[in-house]
Order: C-alpha cells, then sequence, then structure tokens
C-alpha cells in the first residue's frame, strides 16, 4: 500500500479508534477497598452504584459471595435490602450484612446494631442493638458510640456500661460541628448519671 493509500486509510479509521477509545474511558472500575469504605462510612455507597448505571453489579456480587469481602457483603447486602440495581431481596440482603459484621466490619456491626434498635427488616430488639452496638463502639464507629450514648441514656442495658460510652465520647474525634455539638448533650446527660471519680477516670488519656 502507497503512502498516500495508507493515509487515508488511517484517516478514515481515525473516528473508530476514537470512539473505542472513548468506550474504554467510560468503563467503571472496581472500588478499591479503602474507596468501598469510605463511600460507607459516608453514607454515599448505593448512590455511586447507580450513578455508576449498575455496571459492577456481577463483580461486587462475586466479592461478597465468592471472596466474602466484609465491605462488598456490606455493599451488596445494602443494594439487596433496598433494591439498588437488583431485584429486592431483603432476607439474602440481611444474610449479608450479617455476616459482614460477623467478620467484624465497623460499618457492618453499627448497620446491624442500628437496625436492630429501629426495627428496619427486624423486630427491635435493644438488647440485640447494644451487644451489635458496642462491638462497633470498640472499634472506633462514632455513629455506634453516639447511638449507644442515647440507648444508655434511654434507660436500657447495664449503668456499668456508661463510664466505657463516656469514655468513647469524651476521646472522640470530629471536625463536624454538629456531631461536636451532639458529643456534649450526650456527655453533659452521662455526668448526670456517673459518680464524679468516675467521670475523671472515664477523662484519662487512653493509653
Amino acid at each position: 500500500m502507497s503512502k498516500k493509500y495508507w493515509f487515508i486509510a488511517a484517516w478514515l479509521l481515525m473516528p473508530a479508534f476514537a470512539q473505542l477509545q472513548a468506550q474504554e474511558l467510560e468503563a467503571v472500575q472496581l472500588y478499591s477497598q479503602d474507596e468501598l469504605l469510605a463511600l460507607i462510612q459516608t453514607n454515599s455507597h448505593l448512590k455511586r452504584v447507580r450513578d455508576d448505571d449498575c455496571q459492577l453489579v456481577r463483580d461486587i456480587d462475586a466479592r461478597a459471595d465468592i471472596m466474602q469481602l466484609p465491605a462488598y457483603q456490606f455493599l451488596y447486602g445494602d443494594m439487596l435490602a433496598y433494591g439498588v440495581c437488583v431485584p429486592r431481596n431483603v432476607e439474602r440482603g440481611w444474610d449479608l450484612m450479617l455476616q459482614a459484621a460477623g467478620q467484624g466490619l465497623p460499618e457492618g456491626l453499627e448497620q446491624v446494631g442500628r437496625y436492630y434498635h429501629i426495627g428496619r427488616f427486624v423486630q427491635p430488639d435493644v438488647d440485640k442493638a447494644i451487644i451489635y452496638l458496642r462491638e462497633a463502639s470498640a472499634l472506633g464507629n462514632l455513629k455506634a458510640q453516639l447511638r449507644l450514648a442515647q440507648i444508655l441514656l434511654d434507660g436500657h442495658g447495664s449503668p456499668v456500661d456508661f463510664e466505657q460510652s463516656y469514655r468513647w465520647l469524651h476521646h472522640a474525634i470530629t471536625a463536624d460541628s454538629a456531631t461536636h455539638n451532639q458529643i456534649q448533650q450526650l456527655l453533659a446527660q452521662l455526668e448526670q448519671k456517673m459518680p464524679a471519680r468516675v467521670v475523671a477516670s472515664a477523662r484519662k488519656a487512653v493509653k
């Protein structure tokens, strides 16, 4: 082929190459573990799946069911429970949430505890809620710490949990002013139910 005809052929094929490159750029990459956890922590994981036009459902399913990665179990469980990009299946979704919590995922523990507390998908069970929220709190989940403190103040659980609940909140770190104010209010209420020496102990730096 002469250089002239080769140039014409290449010029004619340029739109096809450009379209192929555009398709490759539009392909959605599967979320990394850190990225997915960040999405879960901001409660934007389901929105992200929708925004990605549900292209990753099979990959998410595989990582939840076959690889049993807790963050993906959490994600796929939520997708099934709410019918996001998949037919709704609350029973299977709940089972995946429990599996994520069972593997020690703080967000999974918090969510299961929260759902037992408010009675979403399951019957309300404050005792079970406390168990899951306590575990999530011990792993540093602030949402769980806040909810657990409120449950204790509402008269559930054991007074022996007040000191640890106070300790978690007193040493919590947040840049959100509303959350900071909520922590202050809960601490003030907990103080009213605790001896001064116990409050002083709870305020000591965590080693």
